[in-house]
């Protein structure tokens, strides 16, 4: 007796689960799949999409294949998230459990943690974009306007949430993304090389001219200088009337990491040619004390 019950409520949950699976596990089963293969087609797509930045010629640089690296792997993840994310909701939705609670309760949670953490919210998604649009990378040289004071100096890491840079004099700025309001970046494209020359009023204006166009005709072939050098040097004519000189505009367009080393470059053979050419660079006026004046 005890055997054929024991039989029958086999049998009854049997029938059961077999009635559980028709109406949920098969839905169960497809939706787990179908996120599993989401899943690894989004992998699979942005694979592709990283591989074909790699190989495009402008993306050759180490630096800017960890900046795709980091960019892909942050839109792999989000897009797993998000697929789980419905798969998870989908299925409970199935299995009758009600939602209504739960998302409320997400809800609340999720403003509180908005409230929280919005500054590295702001600053991930503000570090997204930057590596998206690709404004900055490692080892650029740029100007940062933020919410507090402005910053300048070498980016030498960048992350979604912050970005570190390291000023001329050695200090180490840590400045989040969300709190860049406008970025100058002086390592894009080409740079200007601006230097100007102090000559006295009584110097002639179109021999200080000739004298430097000379000088520029022999840079041009020096090897250093025509590997830094895009165009130019090239004189401008004067650029201002000082108070006891004309200042005469010399500009190149440069690489853009050797803008400084060209202005250096330029300076040193411009005062070596005018004292060899005997053209007069003034100082400034002193001012001597009168009798009776106190000191300053």
């Amino acid at each position: 007796m005890v055997g054929v019950l024991a039989q029958a409520a086999d049998r009854i949950r049997g029938i059961e689960f077999g009635r559980w699976f028709d109406d949920h596990g098969i839905f169960l089963i497809s939706t787990l799949v179908l996120a599993i293969v989401l899943s690894i087609a989004l992998k699979l797509v942005v694979r592709r999409f990283r591989r074909k930045l790699e190989g495009s010629t402008l993306t050759t640089q180490e630096l800017n294949l960890q900046r795709i690296a980091t960019l892909t792997g942050a839109l792999s993840t989000a897009g797993v998230v998000v697929i789980w994310t419905v798969a998870i909701l989908v299925i409970l939705g199935n299995l009758n459990v009600t939602l209504g609670p739960l998302l409320a309760s997400a809800g609340v949670a999720g403003v509180a943690l908005g409230f929280g953490a919005q500054s590295i919210v702001r600053d991930t998604l503000s570090g997204f974009f930057i590596l998206l649009e690709n404004q900055f990378g490692v080892g650029d040289v740029i100007e940062l306007q933020t919410t507090a004071n402005p910053v300048g100096g070498k980016v030498e890491s960048l992350t979604l949430r912050v970005t570190t840079l390291r000023a001329f004099d050695g200090t180490l700025h840590l400045v989040p993304n969300g709190n860049i309001q406008l970025v100058s970046n002086k390592s894009r494209g080409w740079a200007r090389a601006i230097v100007d020359v102090r000559v006295a009023y009584s110097e002639d204006v179109d021999r200080v001219r000739g004298v430097l166009e000379d000088l520029f005709e022999e840079l041009r072939a020096d090897p250093t200088l025509r590997d830094w050098i895009r165009e130019g040097p090239s004189v401008l004519g004067v650029d201002q009337m000082a108070d006891y000189a004309l200042v005469v505009r010399v500009i190149a367009d440069t690489r853009p990491s050797k803008r400084w080393d060209t202005e250096r470059q330029l300076r040193e053979r411009i005062a070596r040619r005018l004292d060899a050419e005997g053209i007069r660079v003034p100082l400034p006026p002193t001012v001597l004390p009168r009798s009776g004046d106190p000191p300053r």
